[in-house]
């Protein structure tokens, strides 16, 4: 085995070590089984030849002029050990590793169900769909699972209170256990109401919340007991008791607050590397503040699609790790197929930002592919017409024309009357809305488009490719680069317990890789098993 060369001179050997029957080996394929054996330690010693891993024997700490000098040690490292180990017992998880709710069901039931029988834990796509499809969601799920942990994503909808609210109350009559809170730029009565009626006899809480955030000022809010506002509202409304509100005080709204960089869908682009440790640190603040009996923990999303990445995650303090991107490309997700194509060749710079459906007049933008399809190029001409002019009737007639032509593809009446139809089943309070304010219609049919475009995406449609709203984020990238000549190059090969487990245990591997450097010992990297894996090959080597 060839060791690299460095400026630093050998450390002081930590022990010494005497062979109990096997000699050391110092080809690569020997390191790389013993550096990949997760549950046994390692004894890199140092001889005549160089660096060489030591199988059984004994060491002695300090130890005489006996044996071979000890380099480096690594005790067991496995995947179970990553992370807060109270994240995975009040979850019931074997794993410290979530996959993230994408809406309009990608993160599909199906992959909440195979989550749940690996030991990780699933979030269900519930933004964008009707209460009767959460419904049917749910059921799938719940009778799949049994006792096993998941998750519905509740996600804020400020243009739609109504639903938001509709959407809790239905978690609650269905005794949805766990929500992921998501896209909150403030505490909303719904989110407030799912966590409070949760609190039982006893004082603790039975529903718990996963909060996704990207500001301070948000986390602060999920980081802190509920609002005194807020909470008397729900009680007089008859949502929540008074007991129910009096236990609400000794706890924070959320649970655990997922710090979300940079990633696909609703973002804002933060880095991970400065946004965790803020938000780390805010959370120990408040803490020292409120004192809870069991301070909430703080994982990581965005970004997350390597062994480095999460290896990275956890090595900054991450109690868990969420997915998001790389699950769409996966053969579960409840997208199509030519959208696992098109994510399965992009690169990490094949992603941009176009407005949101659920937010279009606020401004707000999601992260979405760009290569292959142009819709973020067509939403963002809608925005720009919205901001520019105060009824469908102001735009000047080439724009109107092009629109009607190449996104809309029917005449804005034509539109109107079937997002009229959809509002009056939705939120009837829209059309009130639109008919004393032209400006509000005309969001409302642009809005048809941006809404229509996920679904035409998800469904396959060929007529549509070119409006496919596909959320990514540089993660999908980065991962394809990862994969490349493995058993996950091809999208058919992507199944999501498959990646979960390469990823957790390629961040060991890595992790192990860089404690070795931490005591001078610098190994090639083929004496590191970081390629994918089949999942059957993964099993045995975790047991």
């Amino acid at each position: 085995m060839t060791q690299s060369v460095g400026p630093r001179s050998p450390a002081p050997p930590v022990g010494h070590w005497q062979a109990g029957g096997q000699a050391p080996a110092a080809d690569p394929a020997a390191v790389r089984a013993a550096v990949g054996d997760l549950r046994s330690p390692v004894v890199v010693v140092r001889t005549d030849a160089g660096y060489a891993v030591a199988p059984g024997g004994t060491v002695t700490l300090g130890g005489g002029p006996d044996g071979l000098p000890v380099a480096a040690w690594l005790s067991p490292l496995p995947p179970e050990s990553l992370g807060d180990p109270s994240f995975a017992a009040d979850h019931g998880l074997r794993y410290p590793y979530m996959t993230g709710a994408m809406a309009n069901g990608i993160g599909s039931a199906e992959i909440v169900i195979e989550m749940a029988r690996a030991g990780m834990l699933g979030s269900f796509g519930a933004a964008g769909l009707s209460l009767e499809r959460i419904t049917q969601g749910i059921d799938r799920i719940q009778a799949a699972v049994g006792g096993k942990p998941y998750s519905v994503n509740l996600i804020h909808s400020p243009n739609e209170p109504a639903h938001e609210m509709a959407t809790a109350d239905l978690l609650l009559k269905r005794g949805v256990p766990l929500v992921e809170a998501s896209a909150y730029l403030d505490l909303t009565p719904a989110i407030v109401r799912y966590r409070v009626a949760g609190f039982g006899p006893d004082g603790r809480p039975r529903n718990r919340v996963i909060a996704k955030v990207s500001r301070v000022e948000v986390a602060t809010k999920f980081l802190s007991p509920p609002p005194d506002r807020l909470v008397k509202e729900l009680v007089a409304a008859g949502h929540v008791t008074s007991q129910q509100a009096a236990a609400a005080g000794r706890y924070p709204v959320a649970d655990d607050v997922t710090v979300e960089a940079d990633s696909g869908g609703h973002t804002d682009n933060r880095p991970a590397i400065t946004l965790l440790p803020t938000i780390l640190a805010l959370r120990d603040r408040l803490q020292g503040q409120f004192r809870y009996a069991a301070a909430p923990r703080v994982g990581l999303a965005g970004g997350i699609a390597t062994p480095a990445s999460v290896a990275g995650a956890f090595a900054m303090g991450a109690a868990y790790v969420v997915t998001g991107s790389v699950n769409q490309a996966c053969v579960e997700s409840g997208s199509s197929d030519p959208v696992r194509k098109m994510l399965a060749e992009a690169g990490q710079a094949d992603v941009t930002m176009a407005p949101a459906a659920d937010m279009f007049e606020m401004g707000v933008k999601v992260q979405v592919l760009k290569r292959g399809t142009m819709f973020a190029m067509r939403a963002a001409k809608l925005y720009e017409l919205y901001r520019q002019y105060p009824a469908w009737e102001a735009i000047p007639e080439a724009d109107r024309v092009q629109v009607e032509k190449t996104q809309l593809r029917a005449p804005f009446g034509e539109v109107w009357a079937q997002t009229r139809d959809f509002f009056t089943r939705r939120d009837p309070g829209q059309l009130a809305r639109a008919e004393a304010d032209p400006r509000h219609k005309m969001a409302l049919v642009f809005r048809w488009y941006l809404g229509l475009s996920s679904r035409w995406a998800n469904a396959g449609d060929p007529a549509r490719q070119l409006d496919y709203q596909v959320w990514c984020g540089p993660a999908m990238g980065a991962f394809n680069e990862w994969a490349k000549g493995s058993v996950l190059e091809a999208p058919a090969n992507r199944a999501v317990v498959g990646v979960a487990l390469n990823l957790l245990y390629g961040a060991c591997v890595v992790l192990r890789r860089q404690a070795l450097r931490q005591q001078g010992v610098d190994l090639p990297a083929e004496c590191f098993p970081l390629a994918p894996m089949p999942r059957a090959e993964l099993e045995r080597l975790l047991g």
